[in-house]
Protein backbone atom coordinates (compact mmCIF):
# COMPACT_ATOMS: atom_id res chain seq x y z
CA UNK A 1 0.00 0.00 0.00
CA UNK A 2 1.29 3.97 -0.80
CA UNK A 3 1.39 6.10 2.13
CA UNK A 4 -0.19 9.52 2.40
CA UNK A 5 2.71 11.28 1.03
CA UNK A 6 1.87 9.36 -2.20
CA UNK A 7 -0.79 10.63 -4.16
CA UNK A 8 -2.71 7.69 -6.04
CA UNK A 9 -1.98 8.27 -9.73
CA UNK A 10 1.52 8.78 -9.11
CA UNK A 11 1.20 5.22 -7.16
CA UNK A 12 -0.19 3.74 -10.28
CA UNK A 13 2.72 5.11 -12.45
CA UNK A 14 4.98 3.82 -9.90
CA UNK A 15 3.55 0.21 -9.68
CA UNK A 16 3.01 -0.13 -13.52
CA UNK A 17 7.14 0.83 -14.07
CA UNK A 18 7.64 -1.79 -11.72
CA UNK A 19 5.73 -4.67 -13.88
CA UNK A 20 6.44 -3.97 -17.00
CA UNK A 21 10.77 -4.12 -16.12
CA UNK A 22 9.60 -7.76 -15.42
CA UNK A 23 7.43 -8.04 -18.47
CA UNK A 24 9.85 -6.65 -21.19
CA UNK A 25 12.24 -9.50 -19.66
CA UNK A 26 10.19 -12.03 -20.44
CA UNK A 27 9.75 -10.66 -23.89
CA UNK A 28 13.47 -10.84 -24.18
CA UNK A 29 13.29 -14.55 -23.82
CA UNK A 30 13.29 -15.33 -20.00
CA UNK A 31 9.95 -17.70 -19.44
CA UNK A 32 7.52 -15.32 -20.55
CA UNK A 33 5.62 -15.24 -17.27
CA UNK A 34 4.30 -11.67 -15.55
CA UNK A 35 5.31 -11.27 -11.92
CA UNK A 36 3.79 -13.95 -8.90
CA UNK A 37 1.56 -11.96 -7.18
CA UNK A 38 0.27 -13.33 -3.73
CA UNK A 39 -2.95 -11.32 -3.57
CA UNK A 40 -4.54 -10.80 0.20
CA UNK A 41 -8.08 -10.81 -0.21
CA UNK A 42 -9.42 -11.06 2.76
CA UNK A 43 -9.65 -7.92 4.29
CA UNK A 44 -8.73 -4.35 2.90
CA UNK A 45 -5.76 -3.18 4.38
CA UNK A 46 -5.82 0.72 4.76
CA UNK A 47 -9.28 1.31 5.34
CA UNK A 48 -7.95 4.87 6.13
CA UNK A 49 -8.24 5.19 2.32
CA UNK A 50 -4.31 4.93 2.25
CA UNK A 51 -4.27 4.95 -1.80
CA UNK A 52 -3.97 8.86 -1.33
CA UNK A 53 -7.43 10.19 -1.38
CA UNK A 54 -8.30 12.68 0.76
CA UNK A 55 -12.07 12.93 -0.19
CA UNK A 56 -11.47 16.65 -0.83
CA UNK A 57 -11.63 16.10 -4.52
CA UNK A 58 -9.97 18.65 -7.04
CA UNK A 59 -7.09 19.73 -4.62
CA UNK A 60 -5.06 21.43 -7.48
CA UNK A 61 -7.36 20.87 -10.62
CA UNK A 62 -6.85 24.57 -10.96
CA UNK A 63 -2.97 24.24 -11.50
CA UNK A 64 -3.51 21.23 -13.99
CA UNK A 65 -3.35 22.62 -17.70
CA UNK A 66 -4.45 20.89 -21.28
CA UNK A 67 -3.16 17.58 -22.02
CA UNK A 68 -5.13 15.73 -24.52
CA UNK A 69 -4.54 11.75 -25.01
CA UNK A 70 -6.09 9.25 -27.81
CA UNK A 71 -6.03 6.37 -27.50
CA UNK A 72 -6.56 3.54 -30.28
CA UNK A 73 -8.00 -0.28 -29.99
CA UNK A 74 -9.05 -2.65 -31.88
CA UNK A 75 -12.69 -2.43 -31.33
CA UNK A 76 -14.89 0.07 -30.23
CA UNK A 77 -16.86 -0.60 -27.23
CA UNK A 78 -20.34 -2.30 -27.55
CA UNK A 79 -22.11 0.17 -25.64
CA UNK A 80 -21.67 2.30 -22.62
CA UNK A 81 -24.02 0.37 -20.31
CA UNK A 82 -20.86 -1.16 -17.74
CA UNK A 83 -23.01 -4.40 -16.52
CA UNK A 84 -24.27 -5.03 -20.12
CA UNK A 85 -20.78 -6.84 -21.95
CA UNK A 86 -18.06 -8.98 -21.84
CA UNK A 87 -15.45 -6.98 -23.50
CA UNK A 88 -11.57 -6.29 -22.21
CA UNK A 89 -12.07 -2.85 -25.53
CA UNK A 90 -15.69 -2.20 -23.92
CA UNK A 91 -14.03 -2.26 -20.14
CA UNK A 92 -10.94 -0.22 -21.05
CA UNK A 93 -13.16 2.60 -22.30
CA UNK A 94 -15.69 2.14 -18.73
CA UNK A 95 -12.83 2.28 -16.23
CA UNK A 96 -12.03 6.08 -16.73
CA UNK A 97 -16.17 6.40 -16.09
CA UNK A 98 -16.77 4.05 -13.64
CA UNK A 99 -15.48 2.57 -10.44
CA UNK A 100 -15.76 -0.89 -8.39
CA UNK A 101 -15.93 -0.85 -4.28
CA UNK A 102 -12.47 -2.22 -4.94
CA UNK A 103 -9.43 -2.36 -7.39
CA UNK A 104 -6.16 -3.62 -8.45
CA UNK A 105 -2.82 -2.24 -8.81
CA UNK A 106 -0.69 -2.90 -11.86
CA UNK A 107 1.07 -5.86 -9.82
CA UNK A 108 -2.61 -7.30 -9.05
CA UNK A 109 -2.67 -6.72 -5.37
CA UNK A 110 -6.08 -5.07 -4.10
CA UNK A 111 -6.31 -1.75 -3.21
CA UNK A 112 -9.13 0.41 -1.82
CA UNK A 113 -11.33 2.03 -4.50
CA UNK A 114 -15.02 3.42 -3.30
CA UNK A 115 -14.62 1.10 -0.38
CA UNK A 116 -11.90 1.78 2.53
CA UNK A 117 -12.40 -1.44 4.33
CA UNK A 118 -14.29 -4.95 3.38
CA UNK A 119 -14.16 -8.25 5.58
CA UNK A 120 -16.62 -10.91 5.69
CA UNK A 121 -19.20 -11.23 8.61
CA UNK A 122 -18.53 -13.50 11.22
CA UNK A 123 -20.96 -16.60 11.84
CA UNK A 124 -23.02 -15.59 8.62
CA UNK A 125 -22.54 -15.93 4.66
CA UNK A 126 -21.72 -12.47 4.17
CA UNK A 127 -19.48 -9.92 3.90
CA UNK A 128 -19.18 -5.80 4.50
CA UNK A 129 -17.60 -3.32 2.66
CA UNK A 130 -17.28 0.65 4.30
CA UNK A 131 -17.61 3.03 1.72
CA UNK A 132 -15.91 6.08 0.90
CA UNK A 133 -17.80 9.86 2.13
CA UNK A 134 -17.99 12.67 -0.26
CA UNK A 135 -17.98 10.89 -2.69
CA UNK A 136 -20.06 12.46 -5.69
CA UNK A 137 -21.24 11.14 -9.47
CA UNK A 138 -20.29 13.12 -12.48
CA UNK A 139 -24.00 14.49 -12.15
CA UNK A 140 -22.82 16.26 -8.75
CA UNK A 141 -25.19 13.55 -6.62
CA UNK A 142 -23.69 12.14 -3.66
CA UNK A 143 -22.79 8.36 -3.81
CA UNK A 144 -23.81 6.35 -0.99
CA UNK A 145 -24.56 2.41 -0.18
CA UNK A 146 -27.82 2.02 -1.58
CA UNK A 147 -25.69 2.90 -4.96
CA UNK A 148 -23.46 0.37 -4.45
CA UNK A 149 -26.22 -2.32 -3.43
CA UNK A 150 -28.22 -1.94 -6.26
CA UNK A 151 -25.03 -2.02 -8.68
CA UNK A 152 -24.18 -5.64 -7.21
CA UNK A 153 -28.29 -6.74 -7.73
CA UNK A 154 -28.39 -5.54 -11.14
CA UNK A 155 -25.52 -7.73 -12.20
CA UNK A 156 -26.61 -10.78 -10.04
CA UNK A 157 -30.99 -10.53 -9.85
CA UNK A 158 -32.34 -10.34 -12.90
CA UNK A 159 -35.61 -9.05 -11.44
CA UNK A 160 -33.33 -5.39 -11.02
CA UNK A 161 -33.04 -5.17 -14.38
CA UNK A 162 -31.89 -7.50 -16.93
CA UNK A 163 -29.98 -10.80 -17.44
CA UNK A 164 -26.31 -9.22 -17.09
CA UNK A 165 -23.80 -11.12 -19.01
CA UNK A 166 -21.79 -10.36 -16.20
CA UNK A 167 -23.76 -12.48 -13.64
CA UNK A 168 -21.09 -15.22 -13.47
CA UNK A 169 -18.13 -13.10 -12.40
CA UNK A 170 -19.99 -12.33 -9.18
CA UNK A 171 -20.09 -16.10 -9.20
CA UNK A 172 -21.48 -16.91 -5.26
CA UNK A 173 -23.01 -13.57 -4.82
CA UNK A 174 -26.70 -13.82 -3.91
CA UNK A 175 -27.11 -9.91 -3.67
CA UNK A 176 -26.69 -6.99 -1.63
CA UNK A 177 -28.11 -4.30 0.65
CA UNK A 178 -27.21 -1.06 2.23
CA UNK A 179 -26.84 -1.63 5.81
CA UNK A 180 -26.27 2.74 6.24
CA UNK A 181 -25.64 4.99 4.02
CA UNK A 182 -21.63 3.94 4.14
CA UNK A 183 -21.99 0.32 4.44
CA UNK A 184 -22.96 -2.47 1.96
CA UNK A 185 -23.65 -5.93 3.17
CA UNK A 186 -23.30 -8.27 0.21
CA UNK A 187 -24.97 -12.10 0.98
CA UNK A 188 -23.42 -15.13 -0.53
CA UNK A 189 -24.21 -18.78 -1.09
CA UNK A 190 -21.55 -20.48 0.60
CA UNK A 191 -18.28 -19.99 1.75
CA UNK A 192 -16.91 -18.26 -1.73
CA UNK A 193 -13.38 -18.16 -0.79
CA UNK A 194 -12.91 -15.70 -4.02
CA UNK A 195 -15.22 -13.07 -3.09
CA UNK A 196 -13.12 -10.40 -2.58
CA UNK A 197 -11.01 -11.01 -5.55
CA UNK A 198 -13.94 -10.68 -7.43
CA UNK A 199 -15.23 -7.56 -6.17
CA UNK A 200 -11.70 -6.26 -6.82
CA UNK A 201 -11.83 -6.85 -10.68
CA UNK A 202 -15.74 -6.55 -11.45
CA UNK A 203 -18.54 -4.86 -10.40
CA UNK A 204 -18.83 -1.08 -11.98
CA UNK A 205 -20.92 1.28 -9.58
CA UNK A 206 -24.03 2.92 -11.10
CA UNK A 207 -26.16 5.70 -9.33
CA UNK A 208 -29.80 3.97 -8.55
CA UNK A 209 -32.12 6.73 -9.40
CA UNK A 210 -29.82 7.63 -12.43
CA UNK A 211 -30.58 3.85 -13.48
CA UNK A 212 -33.59 3.56 -12.90
CA UNK A 213 -34.96 6.84 -14.63
CA UNK A 214 -33.48 5.70 -17.48
CA UNK A 215 -34.27 3.26 -20.33
CA UNK A 216 -31.90 0.45 -21.30
CA UNK A 217 -31.20 1.92 -24.87
CA UNK A 218 -30.52 5.56 -23.25
CA UNK A 219 -28.05 3.93 -20.27
CA UNK A 220 -26.26 2.26 -23.20
CA UNK A 221 -25.48 6.09 -24.71
CA UNK A 222 -24.81 7.81 -21.75
CA UNK A 223 -22.62 7.68 -18.42
CA UNK A 224 -22.74 8.64 -14.89
CA UNK A 225 -20.34 7.33 -12.65
CA UNK A 226 -17.32 8.17 -9.71
CA UNK A 227 -14.70 8.06 -12.05
CA UNK A 228 -12.07 10.51 -12.75
CA UNK A 229 -13.29 11.26 -16.18
CA UNK A 230 -16.74 12.22 -17.55
CA UNK A 231 -18.17 11.10 -20.50
CA UNK A 232 -18.20 14.40 -22.98
CA UNK A 233 -19.43 12.85 -26.33
CA UNK A 234 -20.19 9.44 -27.70
CA UNK A 235 -20.57 8.59 -31.35
CA UNK A 236 -21.59 5.05 -31.51
CA UNK A 237 -18.73 2.53 -33.41
CA UNK A 238 -16.71 5.74 -34.16
CA UNK A 239 -15.83 7.66 -30.84
CA UNK A 240 -15.71 7.91 -27.33
CA UNK A 241 -14.77 11.57 -25.77
CA UNK A 242 -14.33 12.34 -21.41
CA UNK A 243 -12.67 15.10 -20.11
CA UNK A 244 -11.48 15.66 -17.16
CA UNK A 245 -13.63 15.30 -14.07
CA UNK A 246 -12.54 17.99 -11.50
CA UNK A 247 -14.12 16.92 -8.81
CA UNK A 248 -13.35 13.46 -8.46
CA UNK A 249 -12.71 11.73 -4.79
CA UNK A 250 -8.72 11.52 -5.35
CA UNK A 251 -6.48 13.76 -7.56
CA UNK A 252 -7.79 15.13 -10.85
CA UNK A 253 -6.52 12.96 -13.63
CA UNK A 254 -3.59 14.96 -15.55
CA UNK A 255 -5.29 14.49 -18.80
CA UNK A 256 -7.29 17.05 -19.63
CA UNK A 257 -9.38 15.24 -22.54
CA UNK A 258 -9.49 11.38 -23.30
CA UNK A 259 -10.39 10.24 -26.57
CA UNK A 260 -11.00 6.61 -28.01
CA UNK A 261 -11.36 5.50 -31.58
CA UNK A 262 -10.67 2.06 -33.26
CA UNK A 263 -8.83 0.47 -36.54
CA UNK A 264 -9.15 -3.07 -36.61
CA UNK A 265 -6.09 -3.13 -39.15
CA UNK A 266 -2.57 -3.26 -37.18
CA UNK A 267 -1.19 -1.17 -39.85
CA UNK A 268 -3.90 1.79 -39.65
CA UNK A 269 -2.82 1.76 -36.15
CA UNK A 270 0.92 2.09 -36.68
CA UNK A 271 0.42 4.53 -39.04
CA UNK A 272 -1.49 7.07 -37.20
CA UNK A 273 1.05 6.67 -33.88
CA UNK A 274 3.71 7.53 -36.27
CA UNK A 275 2.06 10.15 -38.05
CA UNK A 276 0.87 11.68 -34.60
CA UNK A 277 -2.89 10.93 -35.01
CA UNK A 278 -3.19 9.21 -31.72
CA UNK A 279 -0.97 8.33 -28.50
CA UNK A 280 -1.46 4.58 -27.36
CA UNK A 281 -2.47 1.76 -30.07
CA UNK A 282 -2.49 -1.86 -28.80
CA UNK A 283 -1.43 -5.10 -30.42
CA UNK A 284 2.01 -3.97 -32.45
CA UNK A 285 2.95 -6.57 -34.66
CA UNK A 286 5.98 -8.15 -34.22
CA UNK A 287 7.49 -6.78 -38.02
CA UNK A 288 6.21 -3.36 -36.61
CA UNK A 289 8.63 -3.10 -33.48
CA UNK A 290 11.76 -1.63 -34.83
CA UNK A 291 10.04 0.93 -37.14
CA UNK A 292 8.38 1.77 -33.97
CA UNK A 293 11.44 2.04 -31.90
CA UNK A 294 13.37 3.73 -34.79
CA UNK A 295 11.28 6.49 -35.14
CA UNK A 296 10.62 10.02 -33.45
CA UNK A 297 7.13 9.36 -32.97
CA UNK A 298 7.21 6.62 -29.91
CA UNK A 299 8.34 3.39 -28.53
CA UNK A 300 6.77 -0.36 -27.89
CA UNK A 301 5.99 -1.14 -24.43
CA UNK A 302 5.08 -4.65 -23.79
CA UNK A 303 3.82 -7.26 -20.79
CA UNK A 304 2.60 -10.68 -20.20
CA UNK A 305 -1.35 -10.10 -19.88
CA UNK A 306 -3.85 -12.39 -18.33
CA UNK A 307 -5.21 -13.60 -21.47
CA UNK A 308 -5.19 -16.77 -22.94
CA UNK A 309 -6.16 -17.51 -26.54
CA UNK A 310 -8.27 -20.85 -27.36
CA UNK A 311 -9.80 -22.97 -30.30
CA UNK A 312 -12.73 -23.70 -28.68
CA UNK A 313 -14.96 -27.06 -30.21
CA UNK A 314 -18.69 -27.70 -29.57
CA UNK A 315 -18.71 -31.19 -28.13
CA UNK A 316 -22.24 -31.91 -29.04
CA UNK A 317 -21.34 -31.62 -32.89
CA UNK A 318 -19.18 -34.10 -35.14
CA UNK A 319 -16.48 -34.62 -35.66
CA UNK A 320 -15.68 -32.35 -32.25
CA UNK A 321 -17.68 -34.62 -29.91
CA UNK A 322 -15.39 -37.34 -30.44
CA UNK A 323 -12.28 -37.00 -27.65
CA UNK A 324 -9.71 -38.49 -29.93
CA UNK A 325 -10.58 -35.90 -32.65
CA UNK A 326 -10.35 -32.86 -30.35
CA UNK A 327 -7.10 -34.41 -28.79
CA UNK A 328 -5.73 -34.74 -32.97
CA UNK A 329 -6.60 -31.06 -33.09
CA UNK A 330 -4.04 -30.17 -30.84
CA UNK A 331 -1.28 -32.99 -31.77
CA UNK A 332 -1.73 -31.47 -35.24
CA UNK A 333 -0.46 -27.78 -34.43
CA UNK A 334 3.27 -27.14 -33.92
CA UNK A 335 2.72 -24.30 -31.37
CA UNK A 336 6.18 -23.60 -30.62
CA UNK A 337 6.48 -22.62 -34.08
CA UNK A 338 3.27 -20.19 -33.93
CA UNK A 339 4.63 -18.41 -30.74
CA UNK A 340 8.40 -18.45 -32.31
CA UNK A 341 7.37 -17.40 -36.17
CA UNK A 342 3.53 -15.64 -36.13
CA UNK A 343 4.00 -13.85 -32.34
CA UNK A 344 7.51 -13.40 -33.00
CA UNK A 345 8.33 -14.42 -29.38
CA UNK A 346 5.51 -12.05 -27.85
CA UNK A 347 3.86 -15.23 -26.29
CA UNK A 348 3.86 -18.09 -24.36
CA UNK A 349 2.70 -21.99 -25.07
CA UNK A 350 -0.46 -23.01 -23.31
CA UNK A 351 -1.66 -26.39 -22.60
CA UNK A 352 -4.24 -26.06 -20.01
CA UNK A 353 -7.04 -23.01 -19.47
CA UNK A 354 -4.93 -21.91 -16.30
CA UNK A 355 -1.80 -19.80 -16.83
CA UNK A 356 1.37 -20.47 -14.40
CA UNK A 357 0.69 -17.37 -12.47
CA UNK A 358 -3.06 -18.30 -11.43
CA UNK A 359 -4.52 -20.46 -8.56
CA UNK A 360 -4.90 -24.08 -9.40
CA UNK A 361 -2.38 -23.92 -12.03
CA UNK A 362 -1.55 -27.18 -12.81
CA UNK A 363 2.69 -27.13 -13.06
CA UNK A 364 2.69 -31.40 -14.07
CA UNK A 365 0.85 -30.40 -17.11
CA UNK A 366 2.94 -29.59 -20.36
CA UNK A 367 1.53 -28.06 -23.71
CA UNK A 368 0.68 -30.96 -26.46
CA UNK A 369 3.50 -31.65 -28.60
CA UNK A 370 3.81 -31.28 -32.63
CA UNK A 371 3.56 -35.16 -33.41
CA UNK A 372 0.94 -34.67 -36.99
CA UNK A 373 0.97 -38.77 -37.17
CA UNK A 374 -0.41 -38.87 -34.22
CA UNK A 375 -2.87 -36.61 -34.90
CA UNK A 376 -3.59 -38.60 -38.15
CA UNK A 377 -4.09 -41.90 -36.19
CA UNK A 378 -6.39 -40.42 -33.67
CA UNK A 379 -8.48 -39.11 -36.54
CA UNK A 380 -9.12 -42.31 -38.38
CA UNK A 381 -9.99 -43.50 -34.66
CA UNK A 382 -12.26 -41.08 -34.49
CA UNK A 383 -14.17 -41.93 -37.47
CA UNK A 384 -14.09 -38.49 -39.02
CA UNK A 385 -11.65 -39.20 -41.51
CA UNK A 386 -12.01 -36.87 -44.52
CA UNK A 387 -14.11 -34.35 -42.71
CA UNK A 388 -13.95 -30.61 -43.92
CA UNK A 389 -14.30 -27.79 -41.18
CA UNK A 390 -13.77 -24.54 -40.63
CA UNK A 391 -12.22 -22.15 -37.97
CA UNK A 392 -14.22 -19.27 -37.18
CA UNK A 393 -12.06 -15.86 -35.78
CA UNK A 394 -12.01 -12.38 -35.40
CA UNK A 395 -9.58 -10.01 -37.29
CA UNK A 396 -7.76 -7.25 -35.41
CA UNK A 397 -8.80 -8.30 -31.84
CA UNK A 398 -6.02 -10.09 -30.81
CA UNK A 399 -2.19 -9.64 -31.24
CA UNK A 400 -2.27 -11.68 -34.87
CA UNK A 401 -5.27 -13.32 -34.17
CA UNK A 402 -6.11 -13.77 -38.10
CA UNK A 403 -2.32 -15.02 -38.58
CA UNK A 404 -2.63 -17.43 -35.56
CA UNK A 405 -6.16 -18.58 -37.08
CA UNK A 406 -4.50 -19.46 -40.10
CA UNK A 407 -1.73 -21.28 -38.94
CA UNK A 408 -3.72 -23.62 -36.85
CA UNK A 409 -5.82 -24.01 -40.25
CA UNK A 410 -2.56 -24.40 -42.25
CA UNK A 411 -1.16 -27.15 -39.89
CA UNK A 412 -4.60 -29.32 -39.96
CA UNK A 413 -5.32 -29.01 -43.67
CA UNK A 414 -1.96 -30.63 -44.03
CA UNK A 415 -2.89 -33.69 -42.17
CA UNK A 416 -3.93 -36.36 -45.19
CA UNK A 417 -7.29 -37.02 -43.97
CA UNK A 418 -8.88 -33.57 -42.74
CA UNK A 419 -9.64 -30.46 -44.61
CA UNK A 420 -9.50 -27.10 -42.94
CA UNK A 421 -10.42 -23.61 -43.60
CA UNK A 422 -10.88 -19.63 -42.11
CA UNK A 423 -14.05 -18.12 -42.00
CA UNK A 424 -13.07 -14.02 -40.90
CA UNK A 425 -15.37 -12.73 -38.44
CA UNK A 426 -16.89 -9.78 -36.85
CA UNK A 427 -15.14 -9.47 -32.93
CA UNK A 428 -18.79 -8.31 -32.00
CA UNK A 429 -20.82 -10.79 -33.47
CA UNK A 430 -18.89 -13.56 -32.99
CA UNK A 431 -19.31 -12.84 -29.16
CA UNK A 432 -22.65 -12.34 -29.34
CA UNK A 433 -22.53 -15.93 -30.77
CA UNK A 434 -20.56 -17.01 -28.05
CA UNK A 435 -22.63 -15.62 -25.09
CA UNK A 436 -26.27 -16.98 -26.43
CA UNK A 437 -27.74 -19.53 -23.70
CA UNK A 438 -27.94 -22.41 -26.74
CA UNK A 439 -24.94 -24.40 -27.59
CA UNK A 440 -27.00 -25.10 -31.17
CA UNK A 441 -26.06 -21.04 -32.09
CA UNK A 442 -22.48 -20.96 -30.90
CA UNK A 443 -20.04 -21.74 -34.31
CA UNK A 444 -18.94 -25.07 -34.21
CA UNK A 445 -15.09 -24.33 -33.77
CA UNK A 446 -13.66 -20.70 -33.29
CA UNK A 447 -11.18 -18.56 -31.73
CA UNK A 448 -11.17 -16.56 -29.11
CA UNK A 449 -9.31 -15.08 -25.87
CA UNK A 450 -10.30 -14.75 -22.35
CA UNK A 451 -8.70 -12.69 -19.37
CA UNK A 452 -8.97 -13.07 -16.11
CA UNK A 453 -7.38 -10.38 -13.90
CA UNK A 454 -8.77 -11.79 -11.06
CA UNK A 455 -5.79 -14.57 -11.42
CA UNK A 456 -8.26 -17.04 -10.60
CA UNK A 457 -8.61 -20.18 -12.23
CA UNK A 458 -11.39 -21.36 -10.97
CA UNK A 459 -13.22 -17.66 -12.38
CA UNK A 460 -11.79 -19.29 -16.12
CA UNK A 461 -13.11 -22.49 -15.93
CA UNK A 462 -16.27 -21.81 -14.68
CA UNK A 463 -16.60 -19.05 -17.41
CA UNK A 464 -15.38 -21.07 -19.93
CA UNK A 465 -15.52 -25.02 -19.56
CA UNK A 466 -18.78 -25.42 -17.00
CA UNK A 467 -22.09 -26.93 -18.31
CA UNK A 468 -23.78 -23.60 -16.90
CA UNK A 469 -20.40 -21.12 -18.37
CA UNK A 470 -20.85 -17.77 -19.94
CA UNK A 471 -18.59 -18.99 -23.15
CA UNK A 472 -18.75 -22.37 -22.54
CA UNK A 473 -19.40 -24.95 -25.28
CA UNK A 474 -18.66 -28.47 -23.40
CA UNK A 475 -20.47 -30.25 -20.61
CA UNK A 476 -18.36 -32.60 -18.59
CA UNK A 477 -20.00 -34.00 -15.01
CA UNK A 478 -16.38 -34.87 -13.42
CA UNK A 479 -15.26 -31.04 -14.13
CA UNK A 480 -18.37 -29.92 -13.04
CA UNK A 481 -17.99 -31.74 -9.83
CA UNK A 482 -14.13 -30.50 -9.25
CA UNK A 483 -15.39 -27.21 -9.67
CA UNK A 484 -18.55 -27.13 -7.40
CA UNK A 485 -15.35 -29.03 -4.79
CA UNK A 486 -13.27 -25.78 -5.19
CA UNK A 487 -15.99 -23.71 -4.50
CA UNK A 488 -16.98 -24.94 -1.38
CA UNK A 489 -13.47 -25.20 -0.07
CA UNK A 490 -10.63 -23.60 1.09
CA UNK A 491 -6.27 -24.10 0.98
CA UNK A 492 -5.13 -27.28 -0.25
CA UNK A 493 -8.47 -28.77 -0.73
CA UNK A 494 -9.74 -25.85 -3.21
CA UNK A 495 -5.98 -25.79 -4.80
CA UNK A 496 -5.50 -29.62 -5.25
CA UNK A 497 -9.66 -29.47 -7.36
CA UNK A 498 -8.69 -26.92 -9.24
CA UNK A 499 -5.15 -28.75 -10.26
CA UNK A 500 -7.12 -31.75 -10.90
CA UNK A 501 -9.24 -29.72 -13.28
CA UNK A 502 -6.57 -28.19 -15.02
CA UNK A 503 -5.44 -31.66 -16.18
CA UNK A 504 -8.89 -33.24 -16.89
CA UNK A 505 -8.84 -30.51 -19.41
CA UNK A 506 -6.18 -30.96 -20.75
CA UNK A 507 -6.74 -34.97 -21.18
CA UNK A 508 -10.35 -34.01 -22.44
CA UNK A 509 -8.95 -31.40 -24.81
CA UNK A 510 -12.23 -29.28 -25.30
CA UNK A 511 -9.84 -27.02 -26.91
CA UNK A 512 -6.84 -26.52 -29.50
CA UNK A 513 -5.11 -25.04 -26.62
CA UNK A 514 -3.20 -21.72 -27.73
CA UNK A 515 -0.96 -18.99 -26.13
CA UNK A 516 -0.65 -16.46 -23.59
CA UNK A 517 -0.84 -13.47 -25.01
CA UNK A 518 1.25 -10.85 -24.47
CA UNK A 519 -0.05 -7.13 -24.90
CA UNK A 520 2.03 -5.16 -27.24
CA UNK A 521 1.30 -1.60 -27.08
CA UNK A 522 2.79 1.49 -29.39
CA UNK A 523 3.18 4.67 -26.94
CA UNK A 524 3.70 8.17 -28.36
CA UNK A 525 6.71 10.33 -26.85
CA UNK A 526 4.85 12.42 -25.29
CA UNK A 527 3.08 10.49 -22.93
CA UNK A 528 4.55 9.23 -19.64
CA UNK A 529 2.57 5.56 -19.45
CA UNK A 530 3.46 1.59 -18.79
CA UNK A 531 1.11 -1.50 -19.35
CA UNK A 532 -0.07 -4.21 -17.54
CA UNK A 533 -0.35 -7.49 -16.99
CA UNK A 534 -4.68 -6.88 -16.95
CA UNK A 535 -4.99 -5.11 -20.30
CA UNK A 536 -6.26 -1.98 -18.69
CA UNK A 537 -4.88 1.21 -20.06
CA UNK A 538 -5.58 3.79 -17.63
CA UNK A 539 -5.35 7.15 -18.28
CA UNK A 540 -5.25 8.18 -14.77
CA UNK A 541 -2.22 7.06 -14.63
CA UNK A 542 -0.62 9.22 -17.82
CA UNK A 543 1.28 12.00 -17.41
CA UNK A 544 3.21 14.03 -20.13
CA UNK A 545 6.85 13.16 -20.74
CA UNK A 546 9.63 15.29 -19.29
Amino acid sequence: MPNHETDRRGFLKHAGAATVAAALAGCLGDDGGSTDTETDTESGDGGDGGDGGDGDGGDGGDELGEFEVTVTQGNMPSGLDPHDHRETPTDVVMLHAYEGLITRDAAGTAQPALATDWSRVEGENAAEFQLREDVTFHNGDTFVAADAAYSINRIVDEEVGFASPQRDQLAGVNGAEAVDETTVRVTLDGLNPIVFSEFATYCDIMQQSWTEDRSKSEIGQQMNGTGPFQLDSYTQDEEVVFTRYEDYWDDPAEVSELTFRSASESSTRVNQLLQGETDVIVNVPPQEVNRINNSDAGSVSAAPSTRILYNGMRYDLEPFSSKQFRQAMNYAIDLESIVSNVLGGFGAQTGQPTLPEFVGHNDDVDPYPYDPEQAEQLVEESGHAGVEIELNTPVGRYLKDLEIAQAVAGYIDELPNVSASVNQRDFGSLVDELLTGNIEDKPPWYLIGWGEATFEGALVMTALLSTNGALTSWSNDEFDSLLETAANSTGDERVGALEEANALAHEEAPWIFLNQQFSVYGVSSRIDWEPRSDERIDAYAMSPSE
